[in-house]
């Protein structure tokens, strides 16, 4: 049986009774024992493998509580918008890319990564800047939120769109003239969207081994797939031939298609099979923040453009986000919503629900309370049932209101708190604006959360940002925005905390706790191997410390 001993640094165990050891011991991909170095070297064979941490902090691998695998496998099949700053740097991206990929007229390109917050010209592009771009080519291109995006002339016509389609429960198609402008969002994106070729089964292999070493260069082991639809289940199941995967993937299928899914891989239901497993169901209750379609309770703030702004806003179409008494909106009525919560309960399924505004949290909390009361009521063909046992994900909690927070620990729903968004959009141009201080200074209201005895975690939805756990660590310590200013420090929380959200609570998310999450013999070997002690280390230099080695059930996955 292999051995492996860990020494000579400081062991980070994330256990309350015991923090900090000496040494680890690991067997065939397990810890074995765990403590002082004369304890562990004792425990250890003759043959067991030596390694020698030189003085570095090992802990216990990062655990992806929200993103959407395969989505970043996409994203390096994709132009990338991250850097353009206007209409004209992404026509010229996107030009230069069909010219060096030799991109034949008629095959489809997708861009990805613009933020229209970003953009001079503060507005989403239209069709006719996007024909500019690829006349010979259909083109959609994707919001740095995933929740909106907007077609070329050509990828309409392809897809049918035209004036009179009608969009979809929950989704807008913005028209202008009768006409549809190419700028969608949440669900009729998403929907037609759906309807693009996908890329060939050997280049999307490709693309998944690039993902997997991205998540690994930033300590990840256990990774998520956010949504399952049935399109992907063909690709999941050559990614399992390969034997590519050795990160665990857990997938959540989407709860209005699954059926393809829980056919294909049923002996993945709560069971890692080739590193893969079937987690639950995923919904949509809203849309994103700072793309002004999270359904709030109250409006957003109108919008204040100052008089360069306004010039070039007005030569585009205006949407309904600029209303004064704009809420945003759902994505589902409350019928689907009790729908999708009772099937997950019946079937004894995690339910994770996207929900951003602070109306949407209080949609979803409403009718997890509905099935409740009628499951408690006799009726239920559930035995054992007991409030809680599927342990219900809010997704992204954004927006959550203070006033919220008794009701979630009550339910015992678990908050993912994207944390990082205080960082990436929380300063006074996108969400202070969209806002006001108030309500952005109580973005992901983590430290509210702890104060109420709630368990959370963090996570960077990725492909939105880039999956690095250390910059989601120094945003959670010190809510700093890009413009350098603290949103909320009354909501920063201390450092052991933020990592035990990425870890323990991680853990305890997708029902692992037995298996993952501390330095704990019996637990599998999934350690992330740092160039400094987090908790050593100055708040703002947290952001700054390196990744060193990911390490997977005693496997070297990624070295630096």
């Amino acid at each position: 049986m292999a051995q492996t001993l860990y020494y000579n640094g400081t062991i980070l165990t994330m256990e309350d009774r015991c923090p900090q050891v000496e040494a680890v011991l690991t067997e065939d991909g397990r810890i074995l024992e765990t403590g002082t170095w004369e304890k562990v070297k004792e425990r250890a064979g003759d043959k067991a493998r030596r390694l020698d941490l030189q003085g570095r902090v090992m802990m216990p691998g990062f655990i992806d509580s929200h993103s959407h695998f395969t989505a970043c496998a996409s994203h390096t099949m994709e132009v990338d918008l991250g850097g353009a700053g206007s209409f004209e740097d992404m026509i010229i991206c996107i030009r230069q890319y069909i010219e060096d990929k030799k991109i034949p007229e008629g095959k489809w390109v997708t861009a990805s990564g613009y933020d229209h917050n970003r953009l001079k010209e503060h507005s989403h592009p239209r069709r006719k800047v996007l024909d500019q771009a690829a006349p010979q080519n259909p083109l959609i291109l994707k919001h740095q939120s995933g929740h909106m995006g907007v077609f070329n002339t050509m990828a309409l016509n392809l897809l049918g769109v035209t004036g009179q389609t009608q969009a979809p429960q929950g989704g807008v198609i913005e028209m202008e003239g009768g006409l549809p402008t190419g700028y969608m969002e949440e669900n009729a994106f998403l929907g037609f969207q759906g309807r693009i070729p996908m890329p060939s089964a050997e280049d999307f292999l490709t693309a998944y081994g690039r993902a997997q070493e991205l998540y690994a260069s930033y300590g990840i082991t256990t990774v998520q797939e956010g949504l399952m639809a049935s399109q992907l289940v063909p690709l999941y199941q050559m990614l399992l031939k390969s034997g590519l995967l050795k990160l665990d993937l857990i997938s959540f299928m989407d709860i209005r298609d699954s059926d393809a899914a829980r056919t294909a891989f049923e002996s993945h239901i709560k069971n890692y099979k080739g590193h893969m497993k079937i987690g639950g169901y995923k919904m949509f209750l809203d849309g994103s923040p700072q793309g002004r379609t999270a359904w709030m309770r109250t409006p957003y703030l109108p919008e204040t453009p100052d008089a360069e702004e306004k010039a070039q806003a007005d030569a585009f179409p205006r949407t309904r986000a600029t209303k004064e008494d704009y809420c945003g909106y759902n994505t589902l009525e409350d019928s689907q919503v009790k729908e999708n919560i009772l099937k997950a309960e019946l079937e004894d399924m995690q339910l994770l629900a996207h929900c951003n505004g602070d109306r949407a949290a209080e949609q979803y909390m409403d009718m997890l309370e509905a099935v409740y009361r009628e499951l408690g009521s006799g009726n239920s063909r559930k035995p054992g049932f007991y409030r809680g046992d599927i342990r219900p994900v809010m997704i992204h909690a954004q927006l959550l209101g203070l006033d919220q927070l008794e009701r979630v620990k009550r339910l015992e729903i678990i908050p993912s708190f994207f944390l990082a968004h205080v960082y990436h959009w929380g300063g006074g141009d996108i969400h202070v604006r969209n806002f006001g201080q108030e309500r952005a200074g109580r973005i992901s209201p983590a430290a509210s959360a702890l104060k109420e005895g709630i368990c959370f975690t963090l996570h960077q939805d990725s492909p939105v940002i880039m999956p690095d756990m250390m910059e989601t660590l120094w945003c959670a310590v010190n809510r700093r925005s890009r413009e350098g200013k603290v949103l909320g420090p009354e909501e920063r929380i201390p450092v052991r905390d933020a990592l035990k959200a990425v870890t323990v609570n991680g853990a305890y998310q997708y029902f692992e706790e037995n298996e993952k999450g501390t330095v704990t013999p019996g637990k599998k070997a999934d350690f992330v191997v740092l160039e400094q002690n987090p908790l050593e280390t100055g708040a703002d230099e947290i952001r700054n410390i390196r990744v060193l080695a990911t390490i997977k059930e005693d496997r070297l996955l990624w070295k630096a």
